[in-house]
């Protein structure tokens, strides 16, 4: 009796599962055949690409192959995509038809990185190939100066459609959560007979209805005191604008609009680098935000924290949200005395090391070391946890800071 019989499998079970063994093999030479690259039988798996196969492996060459034939020359790399934007945007095009969108957007990242193409994104053509995510918008914003007027329409075009995209996944969740924090902020335990919320007061105190008198008995009133329900929070957004910082300066670009579009908080947006821009005036479209910023250049944020200070009226009302790496070029001391200062005023002061999707970036750890001795920990931020950093901040309780941070 054969092995196969004497463990219960049949001859044509045995075939089987030796045929799916040898395609399971197959397809692992496929993929190390994808991956390794190189001209054919250079790779040594001996897979020969047909096809659908040999167009992705022809794209992949194009952004990932080396000049002589996969072995390393010096770590430069040629590429197949030539000089112009139609080649590109073919490329782009395949790439498209080929890989999911994640890996899209990788690829066209490294493209612009290893091969030079931002340059080609200053062309119409290329910008309506493309697959728009907020990498690509950040080195727009970084072009933003050397762009023609041929090419800014088209730009502004493809920005648009990423801050809608962003705006429709964010705005919802950012309204609501800071809707809640708000009420809770403002509203009081005992509060005058004209300020109560009747309606909170009910639903708090159905426990205590009688209903031989067919009435509730408030033992807990709720409502809100009479300045709280006239004076706003105020949200002073300062942002560093330095080129590795353009994922943070979307993101918030969009955060500020949302904030901007809610009545019960004032929201005022600074961007810097060196110098220090005031764009408050339009937060009403996040698009015009964005160009209004100059990705690049160097750091001062003692200079961006001294023009938010000077804007603050009202402390224990405000918010203020520094989002940068903390490599400051200005005055240290001055900054860190600046950052104590406001805590002390009563500012509840927040730093955000990133407001992306990227995790934690490269930053100063001793200037984020000095802020969190100061009561700031200084933390990345994804856009989803975004919204609870400032209901926590609105209503003074301890911030959300990530067990990494």
């Amino acid at each position: 009796m054969g092995a196969a019989e004497g463990e219960g499998m049949s001859a044509g079970e045995g075939v089987a599962v030796t045929d799916a063994a040898r395609e399971g093999a197959q397809e692992r030479l496929r993929r190390w055949r994808l991956v390794l690259g190189g001209g054919e039988g250079a790779d040594g798996t001996g897979c020969t690409l047909s096809g659908r196969d040999a167009a992705m492996d022809g794209a992949l060459t194009a952004l990932y192959g080396r000049g002589d034939g996969g072995r390393p020359s010096g770590g430069n790399r040629s590429a197949g995509l030539g000089a112009s934007a139609p080649s590109v945007a073919r490329w782009l095009g395949d790439i498209r038809t080929y890989f999911p969108s994640s890996v899209v957007q990788v690829m066209q990242r490294d493209a612009i990185d290893r091969l030079g193409l931002a340059t080609l994104l200053l062309e119409p053509e290329m910008l309506e190939a493309v697959q728009a995510d907020v990498h690509l918008v950040g080195t727009l914003l970084s072009l933003n100066k050397a762009m023609p007027e041929t090419t800014k329409e088209t730009a502004r075009a493809v920005v648009r459609k990423v801050v809608e995209d962003l705006e429709k996944r964010l705005a919802t969740r950012t309204r609501a959560t800071l809707t809640g924090a708000l009420d809770r902020s403002a509203r009081v335990s005992r509060p005058r007979h004209h300020d109560i919320d009747w309606n909170r007061t009910i639903a708090a105190n159905l426990k205590h209805y009688l209903p031989e008198y067919g009435t509730i008995v408030p033992e807990r009133l709720i409502g809100y005191g009479r300045a709280s329900r006239s004076v706003k929070k105020e949200v002073v957004l300062c942002i560093d604008q330095s080129g590795s910082m353009a994922a943070s300066v979307v993101y918030a670009s969009v955060f500020g609009a949302v904030l901007a579009s809610m009545r019960s908080i004032s929201t005022r947006l600074v961007v810097f680098d060196t110098a220090v821009v005031d764009l408050t005036d339009q937060l009403d479209d996040p698009v015009d935000v964005l160009f209004g910023t100059q990705l690049g250049g160097g750091t001062d944020i003692n200079r961006a924290l001294a023009y938010c200070q000077a804007q603050i009226t009202r402390p224990a009302d405000t918010v203020v949200v520094l989002i940068s790496d903390l490599y400051e070029g200005g005055i240290r001391d001055e900054m860190l005395k600046r950052v104590a200062a406001m805590k002390a005023s009563g500012v509840q002061f927040v730093a955000l090391l990133a407001l992306s999707d990227e995790g934690a970036p490269a930053y100063d750890r001793e200037h984020a070391a000095a802020l969190a001795a100061l009561g700031a920990p200084a933390f990345a931020c994804t856009p989803d946890l975004f919204p609870e950093v400032m209901a926590a901040a609105i209503e003074k309780r301890p911030l959300p800071v990530p067990a990494t941070a």
